[in-house]
């Protein structure tokens, strides 16, 4: 019987440490990248998942436009989710 309890109280344990191991900390993260895509908006200064800076143009729902470089036509759609980080806002000019 108290073979029983420990195996138990083992695999409960273990159950809590994959918990607040892998699952928490990935919770916490998708909160952060939702805050993150929450708080972006036209003029900000962003750097993509794939390494470029740019100024978001447009935004809809799920899509923004970002401006590369000082080229006014190089202008390319792209996820919400595609976007790293946001470095600062600037001013646009249309």
């Amino acid at each position: 019987m108290q073979q029983g309890i420990v195996i138990v109280v083992y695999v409960v344990a273990l159950i809590a440490l994959f918990y607040f191991l892998a699952i928490k900390p990935q919770k916490k993260q998708k909160q952060q990248q939702q805050a993150l895509m929450d708080s972006i908006g036209k003029g900000d200064y962003i750097l993509t998942t794939s390494g470029f800076y740019g100024v978001i143009i447009d935004m809809t729902d799920d899509d923004v436009i970002v401006e590369f470089g000082n080229n006014k036509n190089c202008r390319i759609s792209m996820q919400k989710s595609a976007i790293a980080q946001v470095e600062k806002a600037v001013s646009v000019e249309d």
